[in-house]
């Protein structure tokens, strides 16, 4: 996981499902459970007490094999993931605006 957390890490909190539903919402490809494992920053034992109910709850969904890894996307179909991408765009607004306001102005700057 990256040093600063995203919008959505942020606001919803640190834990591992959030973190792992956020790397696929940055990351929108299929990745195999090493990969997530490696991308989140996450020890196995973590990543595997919480990828159960990702897969219980239709939140990610295999896609295909490469070589003996399964791969898994992130399953936008999802009723609750579509809300989630609504939750990350609203925060990204959010975000933008705020640091727009923050952005000194120069007016009236004299040219040459």
């Amino acid at each position: 996981m990256k040093d600063e957390p995203t919008l959505l890490v942020e606001f919803l909190g640190n834990n591992p499902t959030i973190r792992i539903i956020d790397f696929f919402l940055d990351n929108r490809t299929d990745y195999s459970k090493n990969e997530i494992i490696k991308g989140t920053c996450m020890s196995k034992t973590t990543f595997y007490k919480v990828w159960e109910k990702l897969e219980k709850f239709k939140v990610v969904t295999p896609t295909r094999r490469y070589g003996k890894a399964q791969l898994y996307k992130i399953n936008e179909q999802n009723e609750l993931i579509k809300k989630l991408i609504s939750i990350e765009f609203t925060l990204g607004i959010q975000a933008t605006n705020e640091a727009l306001v923050r952005v000194p102005v120069k007016v009236g700057s004299k040219r040459k």
